[in-house]
């Protein structure tokens, strides 16, 4: 059975960090930032598993298990702000929440 090259996945790596930044970068929309931070994370992990197969160790593996949890937690955390946000202004919309007082 073949694999496909080393540099295939570094190549898609780097086209999802680009969207991602891209999403970030663009839209004003934050439920949308926020997914396009989620996407430049999964191409950071796609990285470091495919680093760490082609060397043969584990150490990827573990930074992706760590950056995954960080995520979730980072997930329950942001969605929650959005949502908060969301009930107080009635917006998602990140040009219009400038500050974060009452």
């Amino acid at each position: 059975m073949t694999t496909a090259p080393l540099s295939w996945y570094l190549v898609l790596s780097a086209v999802l960090f680009a969207l991602g930044v891209v999403g970030v970068l663009v839209r004003r929309n934050l439920i949308v930032v926020f997914m396009s931070i989620e996407l430049m994370l999964n191409a950071v992990n796609l990285t470091f598993v495919t680093f760490a197969r082609a060397h043969e160790t584990v150490d990827g593996h573990v930074i992706v298990f760590f950056v995954m949890a960080v995520a979730a937690a980072e997930a329950a955390v942001g969605l929650a702000i959005i949502l908060q946000l969301f009930r107080t202004r009635a917006t998602v919309n990140a040009d219009e929440v400038t500050t974060l007082r009452w």
